[in-house]
């Protein structure tokens, strides 16, 4: 019988990303504020402290379940959580994992998306060996693009009608960074 998943903590230069913990409520409740962010996570709305842990407990289940690994990105100057990343590896069996995140209102714009997904990709892709990891990006949504390439992934398609959001079928951009590509790939 497994344990589960072991959440690691991981370098992201300026940040760090890490296991959620109770004291990142007040992220929580500033992503439960937000327009956006319910509707592609599990962020509860409306947001209660009680609602809140139960969000952090969701995101150590996940890797009990062995169903991934979700990371608090942490600014590492005052130890605040500012986002989300996780790595979903329900298809290893296929050779490949996805990714997603998101950033707090009031921390974007200071690279933190990209670094988490560029260490959650090397880290994916090396030290787990995972031969691809994907993401898929609204087509409106320019700046998680923008995170995705400066990150190091490629665009590989449109996907029409691909998945159901906020009660709303939705386009989504299919992005991937490959095994064979961290040789070349350097970060920014």
């Amino acid at each position: 019988m497994t344990d589960g998943l072991v959440i690691p903590e991981l370098d992201a230069g300026p940040f760090l990303l890490r296991p959620f913990r109770p004291g990142d409520l007040p992220l929580i409740e500033e992503a439960a504020a937000d327009a956006y962010i319910p509707v592609i996570s599990s962020v509860p709305v409306p947001y209660t402290e009680a609602a809140g842990l139960a969000f952090v407990q969701r995101q150590h289940d996940r890797a009990r379940e062995c169903v991934g690994y979700s990371l608090a990105i942490v600014d590492r100057v005052g130890d605040r959580a500012v986002g989300q990343i996780g790595l979903w590896v329900t298809e290893l069996a296929e050779g490949r994992a996805a990714t997603g995140y998101w950033i707090a209102p009031s921390a974007r714009g200071r690279g933190a998306a990209g670094r988490a997904l560029a260490a959650v990709a090397r880290w994916a892709l090396t030290d787990l060996a995972i031969p691809r990891v994907h993401l898929h990006v609204e087509p409106w949504n320019t700046a998680s693009i923008r995170t995705a390439e400066r990150a190091g992934f490629q665009r590989e398609g449109l996907l029409r009608s691909w998945m159901e959001l906020g009660g709303v079928r939705r386009d989504m951009l299919l992005y991937a960074r490959v095994a064979a590509d961290e040789q070349t790939w350097s970060a920014p």
